[in-house]
């Protein structure tokens, strides 16, 4: 794997030729982040700051489209390296053998790897505002399952780890 600063570069340089495509393709395999249910990219409108998105579009258990906007490149790298990898999770998500059906389960289970990068360890860690903004929406779909549901049972272990997180970045923040 190239330097992340090497990496950099590469995405400045397909960024500035409006090779934005090429640019999310180079990190993908650069990543690691390919899956055989993906199908391609596709552009969409272009990012603000405060609000950046991406989506997986596709019937389930076909193929996915990752749908990114055309001006990705110009936000920090480590935040759409996450936002590629978070994109990544639902296409495996949506394949015939491995179906996620509740849309809060996909959501919380993408918005964790972005927080602990067990799946992708590769991938950069987000910085701390990130890591809290991230943290709040995987609690937000956690509490979209249903409070003493089955899937909220399932993942009570993983709900821990991202309160004890949103604790230890709180008190970062306080001793700041």
């Amino acid at each position: 794997m190239k330097t992340y600063q090497d990496q950099l570069q590469i995405v400045n340089s397909f960024h500035e030729m409006g090779e934005t495509i090429a640019a999310a393709k180079f990190l993908m395999e650069e990543y690691g982040l390919t899956h055989p249910n993906f199908k391609g990219f596709e552009l969409r409108e272009k990012a603000k700051p405060e609000f950046i998105l991406m989506t997986t579009e596709g019937a389930l258990g076909e193929p996915q489209v990752i749908r990114i906007p055309e001006n990705a490149f110009e936000y920090p790298l480590h935040l759409m390296l996450n936002l590629l990898l978070h994109e990544m999770i639902h296409v495996a998500q949506k394949t015939p053998e491995n179906t996620i059906h509740d849309k809060n389960e996909r959501e919380w289970q993408a918005y964790y790897e972005m927080l602990f990068h067990e799946q992708y360890p590769q991938i950069p860690e987000l910085s701390h505002f990130h890591k809290r903004f991230f943290a709040h929406k995987a609690v937000e779909y956690y509490n979209r399952m249903g409070e003493g549901s089955p899937l909220q049972i399932k993942y009570g272990t993983q709900k821990q780890n991202v309160d004890l997180l949103l604790l230890d970045l709180a008190e970062e923040l306080q001793n700041k």
